[in-house]
Formats: structure tokens, C-alpha cells, sequence
């Protein structure tokens, strides 16, 4: 066989893997999948790494004394670790067909709900809250795998009304929240309460509550709130540092005055001098840290990208019909755009601290793969078939 032969038969052999007829599960996986969606989440991964770099030596020096000296990069490599395996695990969830993805978050909601409930008996306290299962290394939020789990369960649930309309899914999925708020509320964990709560009253409204419905669960959120107020002393304290500036406000000054710093394009990487004095810099206020070290514009790119995210997904949903694919769809997005905009707001001081991660750009293991779980659940459920149940409009207009 001539050179020229095997060059062609070695072009063919490239063009046909992932081509349009290759048609092995990674073939199709690679044509079904909403590459634009999976174009964000790696930019959101690569911001961290750069980001989590940024904040180990602050953290680092934070938390070294005496004889324990922790390396400045020793939090880089560690999330360098954990985007590695979050990468794997994402991409499997998302490669699952659509029915077994479903029943897969069906008993992972099962599993964890159990955990949360064993939370406050066996679970470890950090910080003044008790969040974490597990020992040394091996130790895991239930609150975060369970978050893209209930979501899609409690998108099952709303979607079996089209089956059945008499079925009563708004008092069902309502109580469900209400048990698992209350079971955050006991660790505390009022971010995480804020993030289910927000979740369902999304898939309230976009499963067509009336306004009037709405208002009403809005007055009810109000008198949580208060009911937080003088039921838990952190919540206490924290609305009141944020309100009243009363008692100790040295996170909040602290996180203001190192987002600022930069101006608008930063003092460099590795030019920071303000997130020394800044604490959770590679975790809760990783936002401030971008500020100071890449800019203003910096932070104003990694909000457009969260939001980018939920835009091209209830893009893709004005076409779909499956109630169940539209209210999973869309209950991940808003997940992890409202716990984005949580951790953003807090660290440019219009929330009070809650102790909520920037998803895939804070450090944090159990933290990572969990999102790698629900983000990938994201694209198993956006998948779509782009010869299949074409609109006739697009081949009408196509065909001019």
C-alpha cells in the first residue's frame, strides 16, 4: 500500500471517530451533548484553578503555626486533585440516558436525605455548626450531594401532574422542602435552606403557580426569616452585623476592603497584599481575592459566565416538552446560579455571611464532586438528538 493510501486511510479513520455516523456511546454522547454548556463549566474550572492558586498562600499562612507549615500552593495541588476527579465523574453523569439518570438522583435523594437526618447525631462540628460526616480526610457535606439529587426528585414529583392533575404535588414537594430545611436549620445551614427553598419556589412558579400563590409563599419565606432571627443565634448575630454593623464585622470589612483593591484589573497574580488579612480566602471569599488580584472586570466576567449558564438552559427548554426534563433542567440551573449570586453578594456585602462556596471555584472536595454530580445530571438532561423531533419551522425556513 502506497504512503498516500495510508495517509487517506488514517484521515478516514479520524474523520469517522466522533463523526456524525460514528454511532458508539461516545459518538453519541459527543453530538447530543450541549457543548456550549460544557465550554462553560471548563472555563468556571480553569477560573478556579487560577483563582484557588491566588488564595492558597493566604490561606496557607492562615493556617500554619508552630510546627505545622503548610506548603503556599499545598491547596492548589489539593483542588488540582479534586477538579481531576470531578472531571470523570461529570462527564459519566452526563453520558447516562435520560430514565436511569433520573432513577439514579431518585436513590441518591434517598440515601442522603438519610444522612442529613443523621447529621446532628453523628456528624462533626466545624465553625460552630455541625455539616460533616466522616473522619480526617474522608469527610463529606450530605447537604451538597444531596442538593442536585432533591432537585430532580422533586422535578419527578411535579411532573406526574401531567399523568395525573388531581394529584396534590404542590403540598407534597412543599412539605419535602420544608422537612429538609428543617433539618439544615438544625445543623445550622441557613445558606443551604435559602438555596432548597429558592430551588423549589422556582419550579413553583415555572410549573405555573399564580402570582397570588407566589406572594403568599413569599410572606412565608419573610416570617422564616424572622422565625430565624430569634430561633438561632448565628442567624441572629449575622443579620445583625450585617444590618447594624453590631459586634464583630471583620469578615465583611475585610472581604469589602480586598475586592476593592485591585480596581478595575487587579494588582497581578501574586500581587495581592489584603487577602492575607482575609479569612476562608481560598473558599467562602475566593470572590474578594479575584478582585483584588485580577480586577473588577475579572468579577464581572465570572458573574456573566453563571449567568450565561442559566440563560442557555432555559434557552434550550423553550423547545422541550417533557415536564420532567424542563423542571430538572431548570431546578439545577437556578441551583447553581442562586448559590453563585449568594457567595457573590455576600462577599460584596449586600448578604449577610453564610458561609456559601462559589460553585467549581472555591476550594473544597466532598464540594467539587458534588457539582461535577449535578452539573453533569445538567447535561444528561440537555442532551438532545439534533436529527430527531426537528421543529418543521427551522426545515421550512432552512429549505428557502
Amino acid at each position: 500500500m502506497t504512503a498516500a493510501a495510508l495517509r487517506k486511510r488514517g484521515k478516514g479513520r479520524v474523520v469517522g471517530r466522533l463523526g456524525r455516523g460514528d454511532r458508539s456511546p461516545l459518538g453519541l454522547w459527543f453530538w447530543e451533548i450541549d457543548r456550549v454548556l460544557l465550554l462553560l463549566v471548563t472555563i468556571l474550572l480553569s477560573v478556579g484553578l487560577i483563582a484557588v492558586a491566588a488564595g492558597s498562600p493566604a490561606a496557607a499562612a492562615r493556617y500554619s503555626g508552630g510546627s505545622l507549615v503548610i506548603s503556599p500552593l499545598a491547596y492548589f495541588w489539593k483542588q488540582l486533585i479534586w477538579v481531576t476527579l470531578g472531571l470523570p465523574v461529570m462527564i459519566g453523569f452526563s453520558m447516562l440516558p435520560q430514565h436511569m439518570a433520573r432513577r439514579l438522583a431518585l436513590a441518591g435523594a434517598a440515601f442522603f436525605s438519610i444522612l442529613l437526618a443523621f447529621v446532628p447525631v453523628i456528624g462533626n462540628e466545624v465553625n460552630g455548626s455541625t455539616r460533616w460526616i466522616g473522619f480526617g480526610f474522608a469527610q463529606f457535606q450530605p447537604s451538597e450531594f444531596l442538593k442536585p439529587f432533591f432537585i430532580v426528585a422533586i422535578a419527578w414529583i411535579l411532573s406526574l401532574k401531567v399523568h395525573d392533575r388531581a394529584l396534590p404535588v404542590v403540598p407534597i414537594t412543599g412539605l419535602l422542602t420544608a422537612i429538609v430545611a428543617g433539618l439544615l436549620m438544625m445543623q445550622p445551614d441557613f445558606g443551604q435552606t435559602i438555596v432548597f427553598c429558592s430551588v423549589w419556589m422556582a419550579l413553583m412558579l415555572i410549573s405555573g403557580m399564580s402570582m397570588r400563590a407566589m406572594g403568599a409563599l413569599g410572606g412565608l419565606g419573610s416570617l422564616g426569616i424572622v422565625a430565624a432571627y430569634f430561633l438561632y443565634p448565628v442567624a441572629k448575630t449575622r443579620i445583625n452585623n450585617f444590618i447594624f454593623a453590631d459586634g464583630d464585622t471583620y469578615q465583611v470589612d475585610q472581604a469589602h476592603a480586598t475586592l476593592t483593591a485591585g480596581g478595575l484589573f487587579g494588582t497581578g497574580p501574586g500581587g495581592g497584599e489584603k487577602k492575607f488579612h482575609l479569612p476562608e480566602a481560598h473558599t467562602d471569599y475566593i470572590f474578594s481575592v479575584i478582585g483584588e488580584e485580577f480586577g473588577l472586570i475579572a468579577c464581572i466576567a465570572i458573574a456573566a459566565l453563571f449567568l450565561a449558564i442559566a440563560v442557555r438552559v432555559f434557552v434550550k427548554l423553550l423547545d422541550e416538552e417533557d415536564a420532567f426534563l424542563v423542571y430538572a433542567s431548570a431546578g439545577l440551573a437556578t441551583q447553581f446560579t442562586v448559590q453563585a449570586f449568594i457567595n457573590i453578594a455576600v462577599n460584596i456585602g449586600i448578604a449577610p455571611s453564610k458561609g456559601m462556596t462559589l460553585p467549581f471555584i472555591s476550594y473544597g472536595g466532598s464540594s467539587m464532586i458534588a457539582l461535577s454530580m449535578g452539573f453533569g445530571l445538567l447535561l444528561a438532561f440537555t442532551r438532545k438528538n439534533p436529527y430527531l423531533l426537528r421543529s418543521p419551522y427551522v426545515v421550512k425556513w432552512s429549505s428557502r
